[in-house]
């Protein structure tokens, strides 16, 4: 199983007409490129092209013997050029859309001679680039699988982020800050409430739930730089897929969304489920039932993988 991080090295203007030397780096886990149904998984925010192994982000769905079985599929992940995995960097990024990576992604797909895929699967941001990469290329999947995300970005979600983007252009400790916010959003009170139950820690004089959340704020501050995660919340703030042309895409769908998510509301989703289905008759609807809100589709294992098992 090949593992290792490679690249791409590309020419690429920016729907904002802005010259880029792209480095898009990928990863392939399982059977050899063009011997096996390929799986292409667009990560989410704070995800990365390490799927699957040891250190995988999505290692309880991906790798031998789990639902996405390696032993049966080629999977293949890009990282989203910026992100930093990669020690790649983006300075301006406000030059880029989602709809700028899913061009480069599409660019790198070609670049790798790959015509189709079996099947996409994003969650969160990845699902909505996913989205976009669909709606210019409707032939390039047999099956799309877009988890806790959309097709475009609506406005509460939009206000999050700009929420995010005032906290990240300050001057202390905006990585942190950013992300506590964030992490009130992917989760849901009832989700804090019981976890934490008010539990005071004596040692460090604040409640347990405070701790977390501080703990979450620095974590990620080591992980990301700053540009990178301006970037990826400019990207989450920015998904905007043609609706004209979702019904043009050829691929079978199956939306799955989480019941209490507040990032994607599950109501947003089945909207858009109900007006697709209007266009398209092998559309389908699924929904994890959580206290835990967005973030359901990294904790939910055991109904996210009976889902998927049954679609693939």
């Amino acid at each position: 199983m090949k593992t290792e991080l490679q690249h791409i090295n590309f020419l690429y203007t920016t729907d904002s007409q802005k010259e880029y030397h792209i480095s898009l780096s990928y990863q392939l886990f399982g059977k050899d490129l063009f011997s096996a149904p390929i799986i292409l998984v667009n990560h989410a925010l704070t995800g990365n092209s390490n799927v699957s192994g040891e250190k995988g982000w999505w290692k309880q769905l991906i790798g031998e013997n789990q639902v996405i079985d390696t032993n049966k599929y080629t999977v293949l992940c890009f990282n989203i050029p910026g992100s930093g995995y990669d020690d790649f960097f983006i300075d301006e990024y406000s030059d880029f859309t989602s709809s700028d990576i899913s061009n480069i992604f599409l660019k790198g797909l070609e670049t790798l001679n790959i015509k189709n895929v079996y099947a996409i699967i994003g969650g969160s941001l990845g699902g909505g680039i996913g989205w976009e990469m669909l709606v210019k290329n409707t032939d390039l999947a047999e099956l799309f699988i877009p988890i806790a995300c959309d097709s475009k970005t609506h406005d509460w979600l939009h206000a999050q982020c700009l929420v995010q983007q005032f906290l990240l252009n300050g001057n202390d400790e905006p990585l942190q800050k950013a992300r506590i916010h964030a992490m009130l959003c992917y989760r849901t009170p009832q989700s804090l409430n019981d976890r934490f139950q008010n539990k005071f820690n004596e040692e460090k004089q604040r409640l347990e739930s405070e701790d977390w959340l501080n703990y979450h704020g620095k974590s990620l501050a080591e992980r990301f730089s700053l540009k990178s995660y301006q970037l990826m919340n400019h990207l989450l703030m920015n998904i905007n897929a043609n609706d004209k042309d979702l019904g043009k895409i050829k691929a079978r769908m199956h939306m799955i969304s989480v019941d209490t998510d507040l990032f994607f509301p599950a109501s947003e989703i089945r909207m858009g489920f109900n007006k697709l289905k209007t266009e398209k008759n092998d559309v389908f609807y699924h929904e994890i039932k959580s206290i835990h809100g967005h973030d359901a589709f990294l904790i939910e294992y055991e109904q996210l993988n009976f889902i998927i098992k049954n679609i693939l």
